[in-house]
C-alpha cells in the first residue's frame, strides 16, 4: 500500500541521516574521511515500483493512463496536455522559469517535475496533494492551466470507441469517469522512473563508471556541502518542506498549512535525478543553472526565522564545485527514450 511505503520512506530518510552524520568527519574539510562503502547501499535504488492495492499495475492500465497524459483533449481549449509542463524531453518539467497554462499566461510557479512521484508524497511544491490521483486533478480543472472540467472530457472521451473499450475493459461497469481518467493517469505516472545513470552503475561497483571528480563531488555532497542531509536516499529527497533562503514573496507550504511559522517561504525537496534536462531550477525558477544552484547554497541565502536550520554559508574552492557539479551530473541516465503514444480518434 502507498501509506506503507510512504512510512518506510520517513524511516529510511531519518535512517540515512543518521548513517551519514556517522560516516562523515567532524571536520567537514575532511572529505577522505567519508565511508564510500558504508554509503552505497542508502542510495541504492528499487527494484520494483510501489502501487497502491486499489489501483495494481497492468500494462494496459498504464498505457491508456499515457494516452490520456498527451492527450490535450483533456485541456477546455485541446491546447496543451500534461506533457505541456511535464515534458519527457526536459526530465518531466519546462524549460521556462514559470509553466505557461491554456491561457498563455504565465503560472505562479515553475513545473515540479513527475520523476519517480511513486515514491513521493505529499505532491506539488507545497504539498497540497496526497497522491498522484489527487494531483492529476488539479492541473487539468484549474482555470489557470489546463481549464478541463470532467463533465465534458467524459462525454468526449466516450465518445471515442477506442477509449470506450479501453476504459469498458479495465473498468467494467464504471467506464469512463472522473475516477477512472484520474486513475489512468496515476498509473502511468507512477511508472515514470528515471534510467540507470553513471552513478547507479557507480554504486552497483563499477568504480569506472564515474570519474574521480565526481566521486569526490559525491563525499562533498555527504560531507562539507551537507546536501544529503535534505536530499536523501536513491531519489535524493526526504519528501520534506524546507526555506532554502530564496528570495521570493510566495509563502509555499503556509498557504496550505499555516499552523507553524516555520511553514512559511518552505517547499518540497526535489529529487535531483536527470537534473541535466530540468534547468532552470527552484520552485520559481529563478535559478538559472546548476552553477548557481551550488552557488546559492554556499551563500546560505536569505536570512529569515523560516530558513532552515540546515542552510548554513560555506565556502567550496573552484575544484570543490567543479567536483560537486561532476556528481551531479553523474545522476542523469545514460539512456532517455519516452516513445509518443498514438492517440485514438
Amino acid at each position: 500500500m502507498i501509506r506503507v511505503v510512504v512510512l518506510a520512506g520517513l524511516l529510511a530518510a531519518a535512517a540515512f541521516a543518521g548513517a551519514v552524520s556517522a560516516t562523515a568527519s567532524q571536520d567537514t574539510g575532511g572529505q577522505d574521511s567519508i565511508d564510500l562503502e558504508a554509503l552505497r547501499s542508502l542510495y541504492k535504488c528499487p527494484t520494483a515500483i510501489p502501487f497502491p492495492e486499489s489501483a495494481p499495475y497492468s500494462p494496459q492500465l498504464a498505457t491508456l493512463g499515457k494516452m490520456l497524459f498527451f492527450d490535450p483533449r483533456l485541456s477546455g481549449a485541446k491546447n496543451m496536455n500534461c506533457a505541456s509542463c511535464h515534458n519527457p524531453s526536459f526530465g518531466y518539467e519546462a524549460p521556462v522559469e514559470l509553466a505557461v497554462g491554456g491561457l498563455n499566461e504565465p503560472l505562479s510557479r515553475h513545473a515540479p517535475t513527475t520523476l519517480n512521484m511513486a515514491w513521493v508524497t505529499p505532491l506539488f511544491w507545497d504539498g497540497r496533494a496526497a497522491d498522484l490521483e489527487e494531483q492529476a486533478a488539479g492541473p487539468i480543472t484549474a482555470p489557470v492551466e489546463m481549464n478541463g472540467k470532467f463533465d465534458e472530457i467524459i462525454a468526449t472521451l466516450s465518445d471515442i470507441a477506442e477509449y470506450r473499450t479501453w476504459f469498458e475493459r479495465l473498468f467494467p461497469g464504471t467506464g469512463v469517469s472522473r475516477e477512472t481518467i484520474l486513475t489512468a493517469i496515476a498509473t502511468y505516472e507512477r511508472t515514470i522512473v528515471s534510467g540507470w545513470a553513471p552513478f547507479d552503475r557507480w554504486i552497483d561497483g563499477d568504480e569506472g563508471a564515474m570519474s574521480a571528480a565526481a566521486v569526490n563531488g559525491f563525499r562533498l555532497f555527504n560531507g562539507k556541502a551537507n546536501c544529503a542531509v535534505c536530499h536523501t536516499g536513491w531519489n535524493f529527497t526526504d519528501n520534506r518542506f524546507h526555506d532554502i533562503g530564496l528570495y521570493t514573496d510566495d509563502i509555499g507550504r503556509a498557504a496550505v498549512d499555516d499552523s507553524m511559522p516555520g511553514n512559511r517561504h518552505t517547499f518540497k525537496t526535489p529529487g535531483l535525478r536527470d537534473l541535466t534536462y530540468r534547468a532552470p531550477f527552484m520552485h520559481n525558477g529563478s535559478v538559472a543553472d546548476l552553477e548557481d544552484v551550488i552557488r546559492h547554497y554556499e551563500s546560505g541565502g536569505a536570512v529569515r526565522p523560516s530558513r532552515s536550520e540546515h542552510m548554513i554559508p560555506f565556502e567550496l574552492s573552484d575544484r570543490e564545485r567543479d567536483d560537486l557539479l561532476a556528481f551531479l551530473q553523474a545522476l542523469t541516465a545514460e539512456v532517455s527514450e519516452t516513445p509518443m503514444p498514438n492517440l485514438p480518434n
